[in-house]
């Protein structure tokens, strides 16, 4: 880190008037930067990166105040200011801080267990994830009994990440709504269908107590009731995601004319691709999506759950839809044995989780920047393709990308330091550095 102005910052501040200006603000305030005429706050500038920006790679320079990114051009033609800081990135990659929208626990710690102390294991996992590169998430439950949700979701506030762990962007409930056929590691006794046949908030209160913190459902849209659920959640301002389905592909896109945005774990626990229908999956190329409207779609990019030419399909069809996702467990950072995901015991064998005794997968046991590299060697895609699918796509998902997934002017400063071979050298939430390799 050095203190003082850049060379950069001399050739712009160059002129008499501006170099007149500076001087008596150096001799002001003991050579030290004022920078007053917008804050008092401190100046950061990253230097030595390449930063991702409008899609590409780009060397430039990151200058960062109170949590944000700043305009350079502004600060030094409108302020006159300069760094106070500059952190040296010795040729690292600058990419939007990662957000991984569907994680079930990690380190032992499984979301979906009726606690008295959910918050803590919320807290625990998100200081965890920092060193993957993650800096805001959606803690994800697994269809569970209703006093379970009860218990558990007043627990879990969002809440802006730091220090002590990546932001919560709200939470995630995978089920109860979801098919039968496809419930897949879902314990079949706590699923659930709308009742009253007609999607009624009645029926999401009596399964979730709330909806406060919540970010995202998902459900199977071919149950009796789903459209009007669709439109009542999103109307509240919850992103709905199709999945563990047994939907054709006209269901769904029914389901996205009332407003779901998303797809659960392409390809898995859902009808798998036919040439007459192709279920959900069809969404990805279909022509009935609304003008405007994205469809995304998350990914499992563990090398397990999606066979890497099904993963390039998916990627060459809609890229622009593709978020990776970890769909991590409480086994994710313990050894090989036996865990708990929500009501059902898993088995840890090598880098597969499975529902004990059986050969059904259950979430997996990777973190994020391992789906990234895996995403980007199965792909062949490129580096800034592999960052935005777990940066600014999932910020977009969730509506929002005019703060995070981004290095816009503006933006929150949520960074994240890579290698050339996409390994996490360090962690930034709102400039701050909050993970570092090594200390």
């Amino acid at each position: 880190m050095h203190m003082g102005r850049t060379r950069q910052q001399q050739l712009w501040l160059s002129d008499d008037s501006c170099s007149e200006d500076n001087n008596n603000n150096n001799n002001n305030n003991n050579n030290m930067p004022s920078n007053k005429s917008v804050s008092d706050a401190p100046i950061t500038q990253f230097i030595n990166c390449r930063i991702l920006r409008d899609h590409k790679l780009q060397r430039d320079d990151l200058w960062v105040r109170e949590g944000k990114i700043l305009n350079p051009e502004k600060l030094f033609f409108d302020e006159q200011g300069y760094a106070d800081e500059r952190v040296d990135c010795e040729g690292s990659i600058i990419a939007p801080g990662f957000i991984d929208v569907q994680i079930n626990g990690g380190h032992g710690v499984d979301f979906s267990q009726a606690s008295d102390d959910a918050g803590s294991g919320v807290s625990f996992v998100a200081q965890k994830i920092l060193e993957h590169g993650v800096t805001s998430f959606c803690p994800t439950l697994v269809t569970s009994p209703a006093d379970v949700y009860h218990k558990v979701l007043p627990q879990v506030k969002v809440h802006d990440g730091g220090r002590h762990g990546a932001g919560v962007l709200g939470l995630h409930l995978e089920g109860p709504f979801i098919s039968v056929e496809k419930k897949g590691a879902h314990p079949e006794q706590f699923l659930r269908t709308f009742r009253s046949g007609a999607g009624s908030l009645d029926d999401l209160m009596e399964a979730y107590g709330s909806l406060d913190n919540v970010a995202m459902v998902t459900l199977a849209p071919e149950l009796s009731g789903s459209q009007s659920a669709v439109r009542e959640l999103c109307r509240r301002g919850v992103a709905v995601s199709l999945g563990h389905s047994v939907a054709n592909l006209s269901q769904a896109e029914d389901a996205v004319r009332s407003g779901a945005s998303f797809i659960t774990h392409l390809f898995n626990a859902m009808l798998p691709f036919h040439h007459r229908d192709p279920g959900i999956v069809g969404l990805l190329t279909s022509d009935q999506v609304p003008a405007g409207r994205t469809v995304y779609y998350g990914m499992i990019a563990d090398g397990i759950h999606t066979n890497p030419a099904a993963l390039r399909i998916a990627h060459r069809a809609h890229p622009s839809g593709l978020v990776l996702v970890t769909d991590a467990i409480a086994a994710m950072g313990l050894p090989p044995g036996r865990h708990t995901l929500g009501q059902q015991v898993i088995e840890i064998q090598g880098l597969h989780a499975y529902v004990a005794g059986t050969k059904t997968l259950s979430g997996s046991i990777a973190t994020m920047d391992e789906c990234v590299r895996h995403f980007k060697q199965a792909s062949g895609c490129s580096v800034e393709e592999a960052l935005e699918a777990a940066s600014l796509h999932p910020a977009q998902l969730l509506g929002v990308s005019h703060k995070k997934g981004n290095l816009d002017y503006g933006s929150d400063a949520d960074l994240t330091l890579l290698d050339d071979g996409l390994n996490v050298r360090a962690t930034y939430i709102s400039g701050e550095e909050v993970w570092r390799k090594g200390s």
